[in-house]
């Protein structure tokens, strides 16, 4: 560690795998829908979205809103949605990822769950994400947001003008 840094890993560490974590979030009770796949691509993408449909009521109609992720944008994956009447995809600004509150649940696991976290395995770090979710949905609750939607707006005219101006 440098001078400055709060926490970091030792020389030893050693990394042993990685997963991509696929979620959806039901915005009305705060439960997740998700899949760890080994890669982000396309195919792991569409069986995601195959899994989402088995599991939301047929009668509903599902929001996906996304990144702009070349994944997202497939040519396969948008045929596919293309055919499905009750899917309704929308795409998040560059940088605005914020906007979409499953980032918050991102972050909530990645605190509670995997940030510090030792796993022997891929496999190990799956189930504890499973094991995360699984004690998520038994007590969910929608995420709300704390800002007022002027305060939002307000620092967002403030950046834009700060980074339209000569200043920079």
């Amino acid at each position: 560690m440098g001078f400055g840094y709060i926490e970091g890993v030792t020389d030893d560490y050693q990394r042993h795998g990685t997963t991509t974590l696929f979620a959806a979030l039901n915005v009305l009770d705060g439960a997740i829908i998700a899949q760890c796949k080994p890669r982000h691509r396309h195919p792991e993408f569409l069986a995601f979205l195959r899994h989402i449909e088995a599991n939301v009521p047929a009668q509903l109609d599902i929001h996906l809103i996304v990144d702009n992720y070349a994944t997202h944008k497939h040519p396969k994956v948008r045929a596919r949605l293309a055919r499905r009447p009750r899917w309704h995809i929308h795409f998040t600004p560059t940088y605005a990822s914020w906007l979409n509150q499953v980032e918050r649940f991102f972050a909530l696991i990645t605190q509670r769950a995997i940030r510090r976290g030792s796993f022997d395995s891929t496999a190990d770090l799956v189930k504890k994400i499973d094991r995360f979710i699984r004690s998520h949905n038994a007590n969910s609750r929608p995420f709300m947001w704390t800002a007022a939607a002027d305060s939002i707006l307000q620092k967002l005219a403030r950046l834009c003008q700060r980074i339209s101006g000569a200043e920079h």
